[in-house]
């Protein structure tokens, strides 16, 4: 069995035109001298973008069906961001059916979270563009399944949170400082402080520097409601 027929099964889905699915999991470290704006993933990148955010969306007003705008916007922002689809290609291996250049390669391109979202996103954008939006439907679906129904309140935007709990007291608003990075390009730790005028600063540590800033904003919370009680 081919890596493509491999990859196929793990989607539950059989291209009728396999260069589609060369082009999604195609890097740019491969278009030597600029190539082709289309031999790489980044157009269908671009496309599964947005097939997955209107799949998502309509998946979450049927499931959901009693909550307000507000609480499935917070759910849909939480299940396609970049964390979650490095994740969900993670657990599909998707690192391994990714074509790149030995450089790319040693630089641990095939772990970097920011590659392995990008080229999710593709696949979703192949599968539009070879079969049509239920084929992608299908194809999210099934993998995003066990995410949607993880919990049953919306994820809490700790930075918003913080932002209108500061609001509220006539409070300046909460600066984000950016302190180090570590650990190799493909596995990087961020950490990012988290100041409030008056307060103790809350720090924190993570995969990015968006992962560690909510941390930090979630612990600078914790940290004033503690005090207001």
């Amino acid at each position: 069995m081919s890596n493509f027929e491999k990859l196929e099964t793990i989607l539950g889905y059989s291209f009728k035109n396999k260069q589609i699915l060369s082009r999604a999991v195609t890097h740019t470290s491969m278009m030597v001298g600029g190539g082709q704006v289309d031999a790489s993933y980044e157009r269908l990148e671009f496309l599964g973008d947005r097939v997955l955010g209107l799949v998502m969306a309509q998946w979450l007003l049927d499931v959901f069906s009693q909550e307000n705008e507000g609480a499935i916007a917070k759910r849909h922002a939480a299940l396609v961001c970049g964390e979650i689809l490095a994740k969900i290609a993670n657990e599909i291996a998707l690192g391994h059916y990714i074509t790149m250049s030995e450089a790319e390669k040693k630089s641990g391109g095939q772990k970097k979270e920011t590659i392995l979202a990008d080229c999710m996103e593709a696949l979703i954008g192949a599968v539009y563009s070879d079969g049509g939006l239920m084929a992608a439907e299908k194809m999210v679906k099934a993998l995003w399944n066990e995410r949607i129904h993880e919990s049953l309140k919306p994820p809490i935007d700790y930075k918003s949170a913080l932002q209108e709990w500061l609001q509220g007291r006539g409070m300046g608003l909460p600066e984000y400082r950016f302190i180090d990075r570590e650990g190799p390009d493909h596995q990087p730790v961020f950490t990012v402080e988290c100041h409030v005028e008056g307060q103790e600063i809350a720090v924190a540590v993570g995969e990015s520097k968006k992962a560690a800033e909510k941390l930090a904003a979630e612990r600078m919370l914790e940290q004033l409601e503690g005090k207001s009680k």
